[in-house]
């Protein structure tokens, strides 16, 4: 239950022709305390709850449980999430031993691109597509509960 992530900027479009799957993501935060969040996603035809901890200081470790739920409930729980809901299309590419979600942004955070790849270890290492851009790991601001609140368009 504790993720281990690295986030990029994405410095091209070439990972939409790499991507071997993409899906469109809508999310919204009932809690975007920085001690603790509480996201509502739909994803595909699935909704989900999601409770992430505090980060660690390097930004790499939280703990995250997640619940799939219904539609409906995903959707009634949107309506009661704190104003500036997202929306972004999830690209997967599977590069090396790693697959990278990359996440480009609509609305007011339309022109902002990110990806992530997961780790079994803070430590471990990964092959780095050419995509891949400037490191923003650990930096709040690229954070989706914070782009909620203050979107890239309003830097």
């Amino acid at each position: 239950m504790i993720e281990i992530e690295r986030k990029f900027l994405v410095n091209s479009e070439a990972f939409k022709t790499e991507a071997y799957n993409s899906y469109a993501i809508k999310q919204g935060f009932l809690n975007s305390d920085k001690e603790r969040t509480v996201r509502v996603r739909l994803k595909k035809e699935v909704g989900y709850i999601t409770v992430k901890g505090k980060s660690t200081s390097n930004g790499l470790s939280r703990f995250e449980w997640e619940k799939e739920i219904t539609i409906t409930e995903a959707e009634s729980l949107l309506k009661l999430c704190e104003q500036g809901i997202i929306d972004k299309t999830r690209y997967e590419v599977k590069f090396g031993n790693h697959t990278f979600e990359i996440d480009e942004f609509y609305g007011d955070n339309e022109g902002l691109v990110i990806a992530e790849v997961e780790l079994n270890s803070e430590s471990e290492s990964f092959k780095r597509p050419n995509w891949l851009g400037k490191e923003v790991t650990g930096d709040p601001k690229y954070y989706n509960s914070q782009l909620s609140k203050k979107a890239y368009n309003k830097w």
